[in-house]
């Protein structure tokens, strides 16, 4: 759940039992101390008009999952201004001793208890959306362990085709040097031949050689 909406829905349930103290106390005095308590009501409400629209500008800004959750509860929110406002009303209203016995007895006893118990409603609704936004967290926790995981799987992988290429171009510099090799070995086995050839002529020289020597030797 966003922080900054929180933090107005902090500021808008104090707001909201403060005021309803003060619409308790209001219908209860008369004179000047009546309109300086109703003053600091009507300041405090639209405090709470500004808080109402805040945190729906909010809400409107977070994701669709969030935001529903977000929305539902601001309705409840809204509810409750508009019965503290209905209060405002009847204390202004309100004319004499017998005014304001009938408001305690009947209008401000009712609004009373429908306020009580559309807090407890409030308070139920704000648990389970803190256990969503709890769920939703984990989530969120759970999909960054994945992308972190995924991270460095990619790594690693990086890694292996990097040893691999390395691999590869060692193999290919051993290719390179076999095949000059395989020259060299030819080369020399040429030549190895190429010698034999000449051994072979120079002992057939000295054999003749010899033999021609003994001949002549035998006939004279």
């Amino acid at each position: 759940m966003s922080q900054v909406f929180e933090g107005y829905e902090r500021q808008y349930c104090e707001l909201s039992a403060n005021l309803t103290k003060k619409c308790t106390s209001a219908g209860l005095l008369d004179g000047e101390k009546k309109k300086q308590k109703i003053s600091e009501i009507k300041t405090g409400l639209d405090e709470a008009d500004g808080l109402i629209r805040k945190m729906d500008l909010e809400a409107r800004s977070l994701q669709p999952g969030v935001k529903a959750m977000l929305l539902q509860k601001l309705r409840e929110y809204k509810s409750d201004l508009n019965n503290l406002k209905g209060e405002m009303k009847k204390i202004t209203s309100a004319n004499g001793q017998a005014a304001r016995d009938e408001l305690l007895e009947s209008g401000m006893a009712d609004t009373l208890t429908v306020s009580a118990d559309q807090r407890s409603r409030l308070l139920q609704s704000t648990e389970r959306l803190n256990q969503s936004s709890e769920r939703i967290r984990e989530g969120r926790r759970t999909m960054l362990e994945t992308e972190e995981l995924g991270v460095s799987i990619l790594q690693d992988l990086h890694q292996q085709r990097q040893s691999l290429l390395h691999a590869h171009g060692t193999l290919h510099g051993v290719d390179d040097n076999v095949a000059k090799s395989r020259k060299i070995l030819t080369a020399m086995s040429r030549r190895m031949d190429r010698n034999k050839w000449i051994i072979g002529t120079v002992i057939a020289v000295l054999v003749v050689v010899i033999i021609l020597v003994l001949y002549f030797k035998l006939t004279h």
